[in-house]
Order: C-alpha cells, then sequence, then structure tokens
C-alpha cells in the first residue's frame, strides 16, 4: 500500500472502527496527518484546528483498525490518555507486524509478501 492508497482508504473509512489495518496504512495516514497540521499550522491556527478537528476520526478509527490487527481491542487507544507510558505502549504495539487470521478478521495479503510453498504430501 502506498501513500495515496493509505490517504484514501483511511479517508473513505473514516468512522470505520471495525477491521484491520497494516502497518503500511497507519503509518501512511500518520505521516499525512503530520504533514497536515505541519502546513496548516504554518497558515492559521484556526486553519490547523480545523484540520486537527477534522482529521480526529480517520485517526481514531486507523488505530483501532490498527489494534484489531494485531489481535488487540480498539479500547486500548485509551492508554493514550496516559502522558508518557501510555504514548510508549501504543507505539509499540502500532510497530508489531500483523498478526494472522483473528476475531477482527483475516488478515490481508501483501501485495510483495513471499508466497509459501506447500511442503511434501501437502497439497
Amino acid at each position: 500500500m502506498n501513500f495515496s492508497q493509505a490517504v484514501s482508504s483511511c479517508l473513505r473509512k473514516y468512522v470505520d472502527f471495525s477491521g484491520r489495518a497494516g502497518r503500511p496504512e497507519f503509518w501512511w495516514f500518520f505521516l499525512f496527518q503530520i504533514v497536515v497540521m505541519v502546513v496548516t499550522g504554518f497558515m492559521s491556527d484556526i486553519l490547523n484546528g480545523l484540520a486537527a478537528l477534522a482529521l480526529l476520526l480517520p485517526g481514531l478509527a486507523v488505530g483501532a483498525r490498527r489494534l484489531h490487527d494485531i489481535g488487540k481491542s480498539a479500547w486500548f487507544l485509551l492508554l493514550g490518555l496516559i502522558p508518557i507510558l501510555g504514548f510508549l505502549i501504543l507505539l509499540y504495539w502500532f510497530v508489531q507486524p500483523s498478526g494472522p487470521a483473528n476475531a477482527y478478521g483475516a488478515a490481508e495479503a501483501a501485495p510483495d509478501a513471499p508466497t509459501v510453498m506447500p511442503g511434501p504430501g501437502q497439497q
């Protein structure tokens, strides 16, 4: 997933707190949020506030889907309210690789993921 795919996917699913989001989708959208906030911050405080408000729900939704991807509940986003420790725990979870199929759905197949050859007798 590239930058534009990730941003359009997150903005399209801006209130979809179900399902899963892989690392590329989460981190590309995170970069998009940072760039938008820096650019609007240089322009105007009001514009910056509006951009932050507009990106709040998509950011929470992709964070919830990212936690689902590693098998955690979206309620763990509340750890972000704990000043330093909560941020570090969430950061650790956000950088974890995608897990196998879980209660939140099947893992997305990455287009560049290596294929596994079946072993002898497994067809």
